[in-house]
C-alpha cells in the first residue's frame, strides 16, 4: 500500500520531514564551498574586479540547494553559461592547455570547455547533487567550420540521475540541457569524475584501473582545488 501523510500519525510523519530535513543539510555542509576563503584568495591573485561575480554565483548556489536536481541543473548551467565568456586557452592562460579551478575562472571570467565543465561540476556539488551522478564526459564534437564539418576535441558535464540511467548533458556549445541520445554531434570517448575513469559514457561502463591518476591534468586540477578550498 502505498502511503501518504494522511496514512501516519502526524507527529510521526513531522518527526520524518525533520530528519529528512537534517540529512540534507548534512549532505550540503559536507560539500560547501568556503566563499569567505575564496573571496580572500580572488583579491590576492585577480583584485577586486571580479567579487560581484562571484557573490553573484554563492548567492545562486545558496538559493538552488532546496530545490529538485533538475532545477539546480538548469540554474547552474544557464548562470555558468551567461557569465562566463568563452575563449581558449592560449588567450586566458597563454598555453596550449589548461584546466582551471573554480576560482580561476571566477577570476578571470573566461574559460574554455573543460572550465565550464569544471565549475558546473564543483558548482553541483555545492547545491546538494550526490558526486556520483556527476561526470566529466570527453568527447568529440561535431562542428561547422567553412570548410564543412569537422571534429574538435570537447568536454561536457553528465548528470546521472540514476547509475544505469541515460545521462543529461550540460554543454556551453548548446544551452539547452538535453538527454544524450539528442546530442548527435557528441562522440563519446571516455568520462569521470572525482572518483573513478570509465571506459564509456554509460552509467554501467567499466571502471579504469587506477582511480583518476590515469589523468595527469584532472588530479594536477583535483589538487589545485583542495588547496583552494574546494573537495
Amino acid at each position: 500500500m502505498k502511503c501518504s501523510p494522511a496514512h501516519v500519525r502526524p507527529e510521526s510523519w513531522h518527526r520524518r520531514v525533520a530528519a529528512g530535513v537534517l540529512l540534507v543539510l548534512a549532505v550540503a555542509a559536507v560539500w560547501a564551498i568556503d566563499f569567505a576563503r575564496l573571496e580572500q584568495l580572488l583579491l590576492a591573485r585577480f583584485g577586486p574586479a571580479q567579487v560581484p561575480l562571484l557573490r553573484d554565483w554563492q548567492r545562486m548556489l545558496a538559493d538552488s540547494r532546496a530545490v529538485p536536481d533538475k532545477l539546480k541543473l538548469a540554474r547552474v548551467n544557464d548562470f555558468i553559461n551567461a557569465r562566463i565568456r568563452f575563449e581558449d586557452d592560449l588567450s586566458i592562460w597563454n598555453l596550449s592547455d589548461y584546466w582551471a579551478t573554480p576560482l580561476e575562472t571566477i577570476g578571470q571570467g573566461r574559460a574554455d570547455c573543460e572550465d565550464y565543465a569544471i565549475i558546473k561540476y564543483y558548482s553541483l556539488k555545492d547545491a546538494g547533487v550526490p558526486p556520483a551522478r556527476l561526470r566529466l564526459m570527453y568527447v568529440k564534437a561535431r562542428l561547422q567550420g567553412a570548410a564543412g564539418p569537422y571534429l574538435q576535441a570537447h568536454m561536457v558535464l553528465a548528470y546521472y540521475p540514476t547509475p544505469n540511467a541515460e545521462p543529461l548533458v550540460l554543454d556551453n556549445l548548446v544551452a539547452e540541457i538535453r538527454p544524450a541520445s539528442q546530442r548527435r554531434d557528441l562522440h563519446p570517448v571516455f568520462s569521470f569524475n572525482g572518483e573513478a575513469i570509465w571506459g564509456g559514457v554509460a552509467g554501467s561502463s567499466p571502471k579504469g584501473s587506477g582511480g583518476t591518476s590515469q589523468l595527469s591534468r584532472w588530479e594536477d586540477l583535483l589538487q589545485r582545488a583542495r588547496r583552494e578550498g574546494l573537495d
